[in-house]
């Protein structure tokens, strides 16, 4: 199995809920507003002996040229959108979600943007993305998930899908929001999403106020940080600027 994180930039959010981009090497944490987060955004590629796996899509910036940022991260790697085979994500709030789809400007319509993927997204997470809406969500870059044939609605709170990726509804970052461990040839990687979201988040006990469930999320860190460590995971971080993947 091979993995990349695919980073989109670091970034500082606050309560306004704006990604605001954060150059590490020059910018000042202390001159952003008081409270502000400093997270890497960052999907992961996997290349599994079955699939080619996008879990999580990114902001869905558009470069100059009016290609979607997610396109051209793959493309570093020698991958085209095609290629992707499954999506799987976590949860839909914009920072995850934003590069499900990219607007056809010619249409004025939104549209997937990987044309032989399946997504695999939680039926009641799609439901409430639309229910609650801006400003964590933005229901017009996941207005071509409602019909698209390539949607998996996940119904369940737990299952299997193809034999070898696990997913779960933990209901603690988020009320919808699952993880998922993909296990092949005896080797386990754990994606946790923002239930765990950075390395340092896993090693120390403190509950964070923009989780849904922040005591939730604590004990669920706590508890896969230790069986992860006994039976030796790697684990991916979405935000996390210094460790995307951690291995054991």
């Amino acid at each position: 199995m091979k993995i990349l994180p695919l980073s989109e930039g670091s970034f500082t959010i606050d309560s306004s809920k704006l990604f605001v981009p954060f150059d590490t090497s020059s910018d000042d944490l202390q001159q952003r507003p008081v409270g502000s987060l400093l997270v890497e955004v960052q999907p992961f590629l996997l290349i599994t002996g079955q699939d080619i796996i996008l879990i999580d899509t990114g902001l869905g910036f558009i470069d100059a040229n009016g290609k979607p940022q997610i396109h051209n991260n793959l493309a570093e790697h020698g991958i085209n959108p095609g290629d992707i085979t499954k999506v799987l994500m976590s949860h839909l709030h914009k920072d995850h979600a934003g590069g499900v789809s990219f607007e056809d400007t010619t249409a004025g319509t939104h549209v997937l943007n990987f044309p032989s993927a399946r997504y695999y997204i939680q039926k009641q997470e799609l439901e409430f993305a639309f229910e609650k809406g801006f400003p964590s969500y933005i229901p017009a870059e996941l207005e071509s998930l409602k019909e698209s044939p390539q949607v998996v609605l996940l119904d369940n709170n737990k299952g299997v899908i193809d034999g070898y990726i696990q997913y779960e509804v933990t209901a603690a970052h988020s009320p919808y929001h699952q993880v998922f461990r993909i296990i092949e040839e005896g080797k386990q990687i754990f994606f946790g999403g923002d239930d765990a979201p950075q390395l340092q988040q896993m090693k120390s006990r403190f509950v964070a106020k923009y989780d849904y469930d922040g005591r939730k999320c604590m004990e669920l860190r706590h508890q896969w940080w230790k069986q992860g460590e006994k039976e030796k995971w790697t684990f991916l971080f979405y935000h996390d600027i210094k460790s995307p993947v951690v291995e054991f």
